[in-house]
Parts: C-alpha cells; structure tokens; sequence
C-alpha cells in the first residue's frame, strides 16, 4: 500500500494531537512533523519532504494561506489541504489561488477528512459539501465584475483591497477576510494610494466610489 507522508501544521495542540492519533492508526499515513506556526510548517515543508500538508488558515505570524504560496513556490509537488473553521468566500477563494488542492472543515466527520486526505493524496481536488454548495450558489448568483479599464495600474489582489476599503473595512478586518498578514495589506493599501495619487484613505475611498467600487 501507498503510504502518503503528512505534515500536520495547527496552532492548536489538541487538534494536532487528535489528527495524528487518526492518521497513525491508519497503515497508509505517516505522520512526518508538526508544525505551529505559519513560518514553522514553511521550514519543516523544506526538511521533511512532505506529500500532503494539512494547513490551517489562521497561525500565528504567517497565515495559512501565505505559508501555503510560499512552500508551492519552492515545491509545487506538495499538495496542500485546508483544514480550518472557516468558510467564508474570501477564505475559500484565497486558499484555491493560493494552490490549496482541497477544503474541509474541522467540525466534519472523520471518514470525511480521511476521505478528502485520499483524494488530495491521488491527486484530486476535493471541497467539504458545504463548501462545494457555496462555490454553486457563488457561481450562479449574478455578481457585479468590477470594470477592468477602471484604475488599470491596480494590481488584482490591490482592486480586491480597494473594493474592500470602499465598503469601509479597516485594514485588520481586511486582513481578516483575505487570510493575509497586516503587514501585508498596509503594504498593499500604502501601493493603492500611491496608484490612484491620493494622500489618505477617505481621498482613496471617495476616488474608488466614483468610478463603481464598494457598492
């Protein structure tokens, strides 16, 4: 039998200690490493040549997200799937560009996570049900497309921001929704306002409502 090598990456000692009690009692997985912290599962995916990471979303420092583009960068082999509390859209469309292969939630049965682990490991993409039934009813409602020719210096990640920024989130509930670090979305709002030669952020929130954002 094939046996898959598995890298467990979760802030949350009990949840680590509970996976690895279920994968280890199964002759097919081999538990390699633990990881707690978002930098932490991106060096032990570089020392322990995993198959298979299970990544949750929220760890201290880098998020799930950010570790996950970052170890695909260096080793798109491995395949990277989200195991996390949350299900919102922006959590589970960042985790896709980011190259996840598959999301389940923790609250799912077991034989569904062992399920989704399999596919992942064979290579298939694979989505909890309530996630799958999002993606459908994402799809078939009507969503407004924001003009590309509209503020074109933008970057796609920078009109996500603005749009965000539009609707009035801080930068915190930004990086919230969008799995990123705060550093990463000041960086990001700091290359917006330059782009649209504004000097704070009511100037770059009146600019971004003129031209159809936040609405």
């Amino acid at each position: 039998m094939e046996q898959f090598r598995i890298l467990i990456a979760d802030d949350h000692p009990l949840f680590r200690t509970g996976m690895r009690t279920l994968l280890t009692s199964m002759p097919e997985f081999e538990v390699v490493g633990e990881a707690a912290t978002g930098e932490q599962v991106v060096t032990l995916a570089e020392q322990l040549y995993p198959e298979i990471i299970l990544m949750d979303l929220h760890m201290p420092g880098m998020s799930g997200i950010e570790a996950t583009r970052s170890i695909l960068q260096v080793s798109p082999q491995v395949r990277v799937l989200i195991v996390t509390m949350f299900e919102e859209d922006a959590s589970v469309f960042a985790a896709l560009r980011a190259g996840a292969r598959g999301y389940v939630l923790k609250d799912a049965e077991e034989e569904e996570i062992i399920r989704a682990i399999r596919a992942v490991g064979n290579g298939e993409a694979i989505f909890s049900p309530t996630i799958a039934k999002r993606f459908i009813d994402f799809f078939a409602a009507s969503h407004r497309p924001l003009p590309p020719q509209i503020f074109p210096d933008l970057t796609e990640r920078e009109r996500e921001i603005l749009e965000l920024i539009a609707q009035g989130h801080n930068n915190a509930e930004i990086a919230q929704r969008l799995i990123l670090s705060s550093k990463t979305v000041a960086n990001h709002v700091s290359n917006i306002l330059g782009k649209l030669q504004v000097t704070d952020r009511a100037q770059a929130i009146v600019r971004a409502r003129e031209a159809g954002f936040g609405q």
